[in-house]
């Protein structure tokens, strides 16, 4: 059994209005593909490869200290011709972590991008209002409006395909993770995914940067 909402919450949009949940700006029908916590190598690469097949873009949300390791495989993102935001150095759940210290922190891994980004994405989907007012100064905050669960081990790949295909439609900003935990089920259900939403011509777009704060 999984222990989180495939879709995101009314009432969080709600008491979050100021967050990027979903963009409903495109004539044709689109969906706006996520990955967090990398840049991994196999993973990251994997997931550029099926990206390719279908002319797909993403915004890859990093982890500072991934892009310190594996600085390629940012390249790689980059090179491909995708976006990419800020998911803090060290993957911080802002609910447990000081003001200062968590932006501090998004700082870091700011400096590991070495590209200008607009685009932060809060680990967990976890931040604290007085944590918000101060990224929201030079970012705006992405959410999600389907989260796959591909990291829920105890979510069978077919069920987590199944849900992502149900809950995403014309303007979802889907998450996937291309992070060794979610591996064995990501690299399942994304190539289906691709393919289910390619044959109704749908389009994958990034999400679009610049995105200022309260825009």
């Amino acid at each position: 059994m999984s222990f989180f909402l495939h879709k995101s919450n009314f009432l969080l949009r709600t008491v979050y209005p100021e967050f990027w949940w979903k963009i409903e700006d495109s004539a044709e029908p689109t969906i706006y593909l996520t990955f967090d916590d990398g840049p991994i190598p196999e993973v990251t690469e994997f997931v550029l490869e099926q990206l390719d097949r279908y002319a797909a873009q993403a915004t890859f949300f990093c982890i500072g200290d991934n892009v310190r390791k594996h600085r390629d495989m940012l390249y790689k993102v980059l090179e491909a011709g995708h976006m990419v935001g800020n998911h803090t150095f060290n993957h911080l759940n802002g609910w447990k972590t000081e003001d200062e210290n968590y932006l501090k922190n998004i700082q870091k891994c700011q400096q590991q991008l070495g590209v200008e980004t607009s685009l932060f994405r809060p680990p967990y989907g976890r931040i604290k209002k007085t944590q918000a007012a101060e990224v929201m100064e030079n970012y705006s905050v992405v959410m999600w409006d389907v989260l796959s669960g591909d990291f829920d081990q105890r979510l069978h790949p077919d069920v987590c395909l199944r849900k992502t295909i149900q809950y995403t439609e014309p303007g979802s900003i889907v998450v996937f993770h291309d992070s060794l935990k979610a591996w064995p089920t990501m690299r399942y259900v994304l190539p289906r995914m691709l393919a289910h939403f390619a044959e109704r011509d749908y389009s994958f777009r990034a999400v679009p940067q610049p995105v200022y704060a309260g825009y």
